[in-house]
């Protein structure tokens, strides 16, 4: 394999493995949270109640879009991952933020004692493609040192990525907007 094809592989797998991780999201997502906020809320009473609030007002449109932002996002990624041959940080911190936040979804199966949407890609798409990536970009020579900062800024572009998601899917859906 070329170069240039493995590094088309690490950059555009990003994009590839988030889709295959976000359908099953997208199959599972907000039926899941209908079916198991009562129990949560219930079972977890020390989480506020905005939190429990906020996760139902989302419906299955709200989440679509929410989605489809996220992909423009990652799909960004991307393709800044490609055309720097890997070494862009933005790319580098979606990556990273995508193998972490496989690892908070394995989390959240384990506090509720059960599957939580996208627990069953994390640990067959989600993890394995980033440790994988991150080893070709090592073995490449553009992989930045990872420490601990660059773990924490993975995980919040992360969630600032979902976050952006959702308040323009809320939005663009005519959904409730937080804080009102």
């Amino acid at each position: 394999m070329s170069d240039d094809h493995v590094n088309s592989v690490v950059s555009y797998g990003l994009l590839v493995a988030w889709l295959l991780h976000d359908a099953e999201e997208l199959a599972t997502g907000p039926r899941w949270t209908r079916e198991n906020v009562p129990l949560l809320r219930k079972r977890f009473p020390g989480v506020p109640e905005r939190v429990w609030r906020e996760m139902e007002a989302v419906d299955e449109r709200e989440f679509s879009v929410a989605v489809a932002v996220m992909g423009a996002i990652v799909a960004s990624a991307a393709v800044v991952g490609r055309r720097s041959g890997g070494r862009s940080a933005f790319y580098q911190g979606a990556l990273n933020g995508f193998g972490l936040h496989g690892l908070v979804h394995l989390a959240q199966s384990a506090a509720v004692r059960g599957y939580t949407p996208g627990a069953a890609t994390s640990p067959l798409i989600v993890v394995p493609f980033t440790l994988w990536a991150r080893g070709r970009l090592r073995r490449a020579g553009v992989l930045r040192p990872a420490r601990a900062r660059d773990a924490a800024a993975g995980l919040a572009l992360a969630a600032g990525a979902t976050i952006v998601s959702h308040m323009v899917a809320r939005r663009v859906t005519g959904g409730r907007v937080k804080g009102t």
